[in-house]
């Protein structure tokens, strides 16, 4: 299972947090931007939600399963490391002030240094800020060398202060965003949830729509061709665009990267030649157990002196054990138009 970092030890009443209850009114209650410049559902995804299972289950606000056990914030995602190169920007949710920092440790994911390694820094680079009646957010795995506030100082709004890194206990670019309210971890997709009831509270996040404001049991992260069979660190590293389909290409082959996967999920993706005809189609087997994240792929070989010129598409379905059904249709055209 993906995992991320839980806390930025800098302020150790931090670490007494639970998941706050539901309470008898919002006379406290905030208004919060997104996060980090992204349009939420299309260049940036939620990987993971506040987990309110109290025990070694897990049960995001839905009563799903995207999150893990003792989650304590949201996991916001950007499709790979190529992308994370380019500089994504982390952006204060309210007015504020910045009560703690730390820009010094490296973008390595945990899977190459082991946790041990980031012991007592999980977070990573990360910032917290102090709002107004009772409200602190907590910004984990920044890029070293990318914050861009000071301790004490004031922030408004949307105010940058870092950007997307690979810092702390993390195995993908993100930010890990923790909101508490005096002490409590508050889920800003259900502030005021109740315990037994799926789907109750209400969002504090403001300059969403309701589109991006949905609940996605799971999201399609990468989809595109290559001309080798690719791999997982290909697609999160972005190397795997370092390999485009060709007319003279060996091979052809699509791939799909997905988030939120459930155990009994269904994936077939079929690639079809320029005149439709099925070039390839892959039938995955039934999950045994839910994906934090997952990929397929489907191609063939090229068998003439070079592919037909075309469009050539691909097609990948998952038929959900939930009964939702997640579609995607994407092409590649070879050769002129």
């Amino acid at each position: 299972m993906v995992r991320s970092a839980t806390g930025l030890r800098l302020l150790s009443s931090l670490l007494l947090s639970v998941v706050l209850p539901a309470s008898a009114g919002a006379i406290d209650e905030i208004e919060l931007l997104f996060p980090v410049r992204c349009v939420l559902g299309s260049t940036c995804f939620i990987q993971s939600y506040v987990d309110h299972d109290g025990t070694d289950q897990v049960r995001d606000y839905q009563c799903g399963g995207r999150s893990y056990d003792a989650h304590d914030g949201t996991d916001i995602r950007i499709p790979d490391m190529a992308v994370q190169r380019q500089g994504v920007e982390v952006l204060a949710t309210a007015a504020g002030t910045v009560t703690a920092i730390r820009d010094e440790i490296d973008d390595i994911s945990v899977r190459t240094i082991g946790r041990t390694a980031i012991k007592g820094k999980e977070c990573g680079n990360g910032v917290v800020i102090d709002h107004a009646n009772g409200w602190k957010t907590q910004y984990c795995h920044l890029a070293r060398g990318s914050v861009r506030v000071s301790r004490n100082e004031r922030v408004s709004p949307g105010h940058p202060i870092g950007l997307i890194g690979l810092s702390g206990d993390t195995e993908f670019p993100h930010l890990h965003l923790t909101v508490r309210h005096r002490n409590k971890i508050v889920d800003p997709f259900a502030y005021e949830l109740e315990p037994t009831l799926c789907g109750s509270g209400h969002s504090i996040w403001t300059g969403l729509t309701s589109d991006q404001l949905k609940y996605r049991s799971r999201e399609i992260l990468n989809v595109g061709f290559t001309d080798h069979s690719p791999t997982m660190d290909q697609i999160e590293s972005g190397e795997v665009t370092k390999y485009p389909v060709s007319l003279q290409s060996e091979a052809l082959i699509a791939y799909v990267r997905v988030i939120g996967l459930r155990e009994g999920d269904q994936q077939t993706v079929t690639v079809r030649d320029p005149d439709g005809v099925i070039l390839s189609e892959y039938e995955a087997p039934a999950l045994d157990r839910n994906k934090a994240q997952y990929f397929v792929a489907s191609g063939r070989k090229r068998k003439a002196a070079e592919w037909t010129p075309g469009s050539y598409t691909a097609a990948y379905s998952v038929a959900g054990s939930d009964g939702n059904v997640l579609r995607k249709t994407f092409e590649i055209q070879l050769g002129a138009r």
